[in-house]
């Protein structure tokens, strides 16, 4: 009876959710995104803070700046987000006279944004804004015998909210300044806003002799280049003229943070706890962080005080035809909420995609030819094995780059002396990425030729596109330079033959990186290869990706390879990752490799505040000259990115600029549960097999006790 009692158990089970379902009984019917993160949790989720592509997947929901990408029409647009209407931009003189807005950049001294926000947005639940019966906060101070029982966010009984004020994005500016933060844009932003390095400097004598957790009361130091002028109108002043600015309005640094949230966390006892804005964003969002546990999943929930938003009424030629008007004016988000689980490693995540239990996946090396073929027009296509399951594929050439970077903090391969140039020049020549895009990519990348992307206004084509340095121009195509023409830049650089000439001793490099799995081993064989071909030594060294970033701010690594995504469709956003005040140790800039060259800055605050034009066009042109010279990157390539979805995912196009694009998704969870379902089929026979095997083993010796048992009553019935 109980092999029987196990067969019905999984017959019932394959009515129900599948055996092999990763997710309580019933999840997959409700409306929720299935998705997944990893291999390393995010790090930072404050807006002053995080500056990651693994880090804005939940930022970019739960955040609002004032503007956002138009999720629909290209070229990119900007419209308001909570702002009432697009910013209003003056341009002042030094006497504070008003200016036309097509004036020239040196008459410009002072640039205002004045940015207005609508009424009735409110931010999500949460304890920092719960009131006791006397209007005071219930858990500022917080007990402290009440906090010993407290150990995750949820553990706090009650929650409140209110409205949004201009005064909240008026306080996160300030805090770009806050040197506890150590925000990835104050360099840059502190040259610009006005005052704001100034008030930086202000806050570290401020925090100086203050505990750590202690809170600092931002509204008690203003800053002139951020002001509040009405409830719900604040003010942005810059210094000279600055076109780029608008694109930070779209990103969550300058997202509103409310007080309350940091004078909640910022008390004794809520650190160790992993309570903070870094671990528990506050924000005005569609979704907020309902579960942060990084080591397994992260939930974003629908926000019950989410405002009146709603999808996009028109797009561009062909998004009706596509379906992707088909929701046109619905109120969002169009998803309840969104749980992304852990995968540390790239196989187990397209398992689970095979078997539909994540929605969407990429494609990495190992799983391309299962998914993709290359037609003969030489376009990507999914295989039959994929189109039978209604899987779908987008593509788009991505704004980014992939680089090699050298530290120019570091005595052998950085500096502008012609020793370390020539070595970073051969280096370049080496590191052949033509081969790396075939073997590792399977073709989905373009090599680079210098930091710019196409499609990015300054990016050249042709013959007047290739970095003269790595390249010749033949046959109307562009050949990567020979070997000995790297061992010759080598020789001249003091190491023939990867030896010091002087010594004879070897040539050692270490190279960081945060690559892990699998995979990596054999790109990082790959690179200890072409660093063999001029007889380098390289010895890497493999992180996890936030000891990667400790690293990297600290200025510790020599050699290190990592990747940069446009924050906005402009020349500068790429330029100033090699800008020298922009620098990554010491500043806490973007400018990862440190790289210094007095002239390259003169034409990027030059070309900055350029229109896009041939005046422009001729100094990005002597920028990308001085870059290949100086070589302090080896430009590696631009990524294409494709991505996969299963049928029942909607509302799906590329969007590369906007972060924001979560509330647009939707599913239809009664065709993934019919899907899983299908695919999911326990295999039954071989449980039924070993039912009947072991009914047949028993029944012999069912049949043996029995005639025991009548035997025996038989005997006794005898007279």
């Amino acid at each position: 009876m109980r092999a029987w009692s196990w067969l019905l158990a999984l017959l019932l089970a394959a009515c129900g959710s599948p055996p092999n379902s990763p997710y309580p009984s019933g999840e997959a019917a409700r409306n929720v995104l299935f998705s997944n993160f990893g291999p390393s949790p995010p790090k930072h989720l404050d807006p002053a803070r995080s500056y990651s592509e693994n880090e804005i997947v939940f930022t970019g929901q739960i955040y609002e700046p004032p503007l956002q990408y138009h999720y629909l029409r290209r070229p990119y647009v900007l419209e308001p987000l909570t702002a009432a209407a697009m910013p209003v931009v003056r341009h002042w003189d030094e006497q504070w006279r008003a200016l036309p807005a097509d004036a020239p950049a040196q008459q410009v001294a002072y640039t205002t944004y004045d940015i207005r926000i609508r009424p009735g947005i409110y931010y999500q639940p949460h304890p920092c804004f719960a009131r006791d019966a006397q209007g005071r906060p219930r858990y500022v101070p917080i007990d402290p015998e009440a906090l010993r029982r407290i150990r995750r966010l949820t553990d706090f009984k009650e929650v409140g909210t209110r409205e949004l004020v201009a005064a909240d994005y008026v306080y996160q500016i300030k805090r770009l300044a806050n040197p506890r933060l150590s925000s990835p844009i104050y360099g840059l932003m502190s040259e610009y806003i006005l005052g704001l390095k100034e008030y930086g400097r202000r806050l570290e004598q401020v925090v100086k002799d203050l505990p750590e957790e202690a809170y600092v009361d931002l509204e008690r130091y203003p800053l002139q280049g951020a002001q509040v002028i009405d409830r719900y109108t604040y003010r942005i002043t810059l210094r000279g003229r600055y076109p780029q600015f608008i694109y930070w309005l779209a990103m969550p640094f300058f997202a509103p943070v409310p007080p309350e949230a940091e004078r909640f966390y910022n008390q004794p006892g809520m650190g160790e706890r992993n309570l903070s804005l870094d671990w528990q964003p506050v924000g005005t969002g569609p979704f907020y962080l309902a579960e942060n546990d990084p080591n397994r999943v992260m939930i974003l929930q629908r926000n019950p005080y989410y405002r009146p938003d709603f999808y996009p009424r028109e797009g561009e030629p062909g998004d009706a035809e596509a379906g992707l008007l088909a929701d046109a004016g619905r109120r969002l988000p169009l998803l309840d909420a969104a749980i992304y689980t852990l995968e540390k490693e790239d196989i187990p995540e397209w398992g689970k995609f095979l078997q539909g239990y994540y929605d969407s996946a990429g494609i990495t090396s190992d799983t391309f030819d299962q998914a993709i073929r290359i037609g003969p027009d030489g376009r990507p296509d999914l295989t039959e094995a994929m189109r039978a399951r209604g899987i779908r594929l987008t593509t788009a050439v991505r704004d980014s780059i992939w680089y090699v970077g050298f530290n120019w903090l570091d005595p052998v391969v950085g500096g502008s002396s012609e020793r370390a140039r020539k070595l970073r020049q051969a280096i370049s020549i080496a590191l052949d990425y033509e081969e790396f895009i075939s073997i590792f990519l399977n073709g989905r990348g373009i090599p680079a030729h210098g930091p710019l992307p196409p499609g990015i206004f300054g990016h050249r084509t042709g013959e007047a596109g290739i970095n003269p340095v790595v390249y010749r121009w033949e046959g109307g195509r562009a050949v990567r330079r020979g070997l000995d023409e790297a061992r010759r830049l080598l020789a001249e650089a003091g190491y023939p033959g990867g030896r010091e000439a002087g010594s004879g001793r070897p040539l050692t490099l270490f190279f960081d990186t945060m690559a892990s799995g699998p995979e990596a081993k054999s790109r990082l064989d790959w690179y200890r290869k072409q660093f063999a071909k001029l007889g380098i030594e390289l010895v890497i060294r493999a992180t996890d990706y936030n000891r990667f970033q400790d690293k990297m701010r600290k200025g510790n690594a020599q050699i290190f390879e990592w990747g940069w995504n446009a924050d906005y469709p402009d020349a500068e956003n790429f330029f100033f990752l090699l800008y020298g005040p922009n620098r990554k140790a010491g500043e806490g800039g973007e400018n990862a490799a440190n790289y210094a060259n007095p002239e390259f800055d003169r034409l990027f605050r030059q070309m900055k505040d350029m229109p896009d034009g041939p005046a422009r066009q001729a100094v990005i042109d002597a920028m990308v000259d001085i870059l290949r010279h100086d070589a302090p990157w080896v430009f590696a390539y631009h990524p294409l990115s494709y991505g996969l979805r299963h049928a029942w995912v909607g509302n799906v196009k590329p969007n590369l600029m906007a972060h924001n694009t979560l509330k647009y998704r939707k599913v239809d969870a009664a065709a993934r549960v019919a899907y899983q379902q299908q695919w999911n089929r326990p295999v039954l026979w071989p449980a039924a097999l070993l039912a009947g095997l072991a009914v047949l083993g028993v029944a012999p010796a069912v049949l043996a006790y029995r005639r025991r048992l009548r035997a025996g009553a038989l005997e006794r019935a005898r007279p």
